[in-house]
Order: structure tokens, then C-alpha cells, then sequence
């Protein structure tokens, strides 16, 4: 925690940011918000202001924070009308937590950078059970002495919090914690498909595994949502989809061939296309299942 209290502004209040705006302002600090979700009461509560816009949020604070959905909507809240950049930003930082491109990042860094502003990419993992619990890892791309500047409210937000490298590695390393994540959702619903179409209980499959060289976070958390059929996000399918096209995207322009990505997203695309985008991404299970003709149980 710092010092003294500080001004900071909170731009995207959705399952993700509205805790992590929470944890900033029990800390202490004047908390100045926008977003176009309802801000949550307990954060008006807590002594949030709420501005109309972000470039109130940016002219009465001097970190902003940013964190929404995809990359054209951080073009939105910082280069639209009445956006970030139409304060007077000179001498103030802008933390994008969001999981975004990273050559668009770079570009966005520049544009800022032209106006004093200074600026760290920072997205996150570890889901909405993280950011509830202060305990997400946090991916920094950006200077040094910014990244040091703005540490101890990282501090407050997360556990693992990594300087990565200069603007848009922090993106770059989240783009490979997605693809990451992706494969072993897919390994895991593979596994516990497979024994249960054998005849075994996948919860206890589950449970023995844990135990073992296969135990990982993904098995024990997203595991048990495919076998109790809880889908309700947590981490929603299409958002999941958004950093894999990043992921095809840049592997398209590095010429790396990524098959198991490739596969990973059209498993995800199938559950979009039966409705489920709004799913959380451990219900890929699902769209093994159709091709199976087998479900697990539950629902």
C-alpha cells in the first residue's frame, strides 16, 4: 500500500474491474469511475466518484486504470470522444489491464507517450475468482520506473506480478498464458470425457489425478465445473475466442503454425455456435461431448 491516499480512475467496471476498483478504494484511495455497466453500489459506498466519462475520470485523477473487453474498446475509452485523451493527461499514467493486441498496444502507448502520458500494459489471469481475491497474476509491458511507480497498487490487485519487458510484452505474455490455458481446458475435458465414456466416475478420476503429475489449477478448478455442469462464467467463451484469433492473428504474421491453438478455437467456435458464448470457457467440454454423442451427466 502506499503512503498517502491516491487519485486514481477506474475505467470498466465489469465482473473483473468492479472488484479490483473495490480493493483500490478499501485501500484507501479516491477512487473516480466510469463505465458502461451500472458502478456497483457498494463501490459508490466505499467513496467512488462516478464521472460521466473518461476524460472526467482522467482530469481528477492521476493513474488511470483501464479495463474492458477487447482492443477497439480501449481505442474507445482512450482515443473516442470525450476519452482519456481529451484531458490534459501530461505528466499522468494509464494502466490497461485489459487483454488486447499487443501491436495495437504499441501503437496506443505511442500515441499517448505524444502527449505526456505515461503508459503500462498490465492484463491479468486468474479470472474473476482472482480479482475478487486479490490474488491475480499481472503481466506488465512498460518502463521500469512507471512499473515501480505503480507497484504498490499492483500489489493491492494481485500476487505474481511480473515485469515482463517494454509496452506490449505484458500482452504478449498474456496472449501465451490464453493459449496455455485453452490446451489444458482441452486436455482436461479430453481426460474426463474419456473415463467416463469408459465407465470410471470422473470425480473421482478427478481426484486421483490431483494427486499427480496431471494436477494443475485448470484440472482442479474447471474440472469439477465440467462434472458438476456449473458453466456460469467466470471467464466467458468469447472472450476466450477474442485472445485466440490474437494468438492465430500474430502467429499468422511470425509464420508460426500453432495446430493445437487452431483446434482449441474451433472447439470454442462450436460452443458459440450452439449458444454458449456467454458460457464460461470450461464448458469446451461440451463441444467434445456433441462430437462423442456422449455427455458426462448433470444437466
Amino acid at each position: 500500500m502506499t503512503a498517502s491516499p491516491l487519485d486514481i480512475g477506474f475505467i470498466g467496471l465489469g465482473i473483473m474491474g468492479a472488484p479490483m476498483a473495490g480493493h483500490l478504494a478499501r485501500a484507501g484511495h479516491r477512487l473516480f469511475v466510469h463505465s458502461r455497466s451500472p458502478v456497483p453500489p457498494e463501490l459508490v459506498q466505499a467513496g467512488a466518484t462516478v464521472c460521466a466519462n473518461g476524460k472526467e475520470v482522467a482530469s481528477r485523477a492521476g493513474i488511470v486504470f483501464v479495463m474492458v473487453p477487447d482492443t477497439p474498446d480501449v481505442a474507445e475509452v482512450l482515443f473516442g470522444e470525450d476519452g482519456v485523451a481529451a484531458a490534459k493527461v501530461d505528466g499522468k499514467t494509464v494502466v490497461d489491464m485489459s487483454s488486447i493486441s499487443p501491436i495495437e498496444t504499441k501503437v496506443f502507448a505511442r500515441k499517448m507517450g505524444e502527449l505526456g502520458c505515461a503508459y503500462l500494459d498490465a492484463p491479468v489471469s486468474g479470472g474473476q475468482l482472482g480479482a475478487k481475491n486479490a490474488t491475480l497474476s499481472i503481466m506488465v509491458g512498460g518502463d521500469e520506473a512507471v512499473f515501480e511507480r505503480v507497484k504498490p497498487l499492483f500489489e493491492l490487485l494481485g500476487k505474481n506480478i511480473t515485469l515482463v519487458g517494454g509496452v506490449g510484452d505484458g500482452q504478449t505474455a498474456k496472449v501465451a498464458n490464453q493459449i496455455i490455458v485453452a490446451l489444458t481446458i482441452e486436455a482436461v475435458a479430453e481426460g474426463l470425457l474419456f473415463a467416463a465414456r469408459a465407465g470410471a466416475d470422473p470425480a473421482r478420476v478427478r481426484q486421483a489425478l490431483l494427486g499427480g503429475f496431471a494436477s494443475s489449477r485448470i484440472l482442479e478448478v474447471h474440472g469439477e465445473r465440467m462434472i458438476k455442469r456449473t458453466f456460469d462464467p467466470g471467464f466467458r467463451v468469447e472472450l476466450h475466442q477474442k485472445d485466440l484469433n490474437l494468438a492465430l492473428q500474430g502467429a499468422h504474421a511470425l509464420g508460426l503454425s500453432l495446430p493445437n491453438t487452431a483446434t482449441a478455437q474451433e472447439l470454442f467456435n462450436s460452443c458459440a455456435a450452439h449458444g454458449g458464448k456467454g458460457q464460461d470457457h470450461s464448458s469446451m467440454v461440451r463441444a467434445l461431448e456433441r462430437l462423442a454423442n456422449f455427455e458426462m451427466g448433470g444437466k
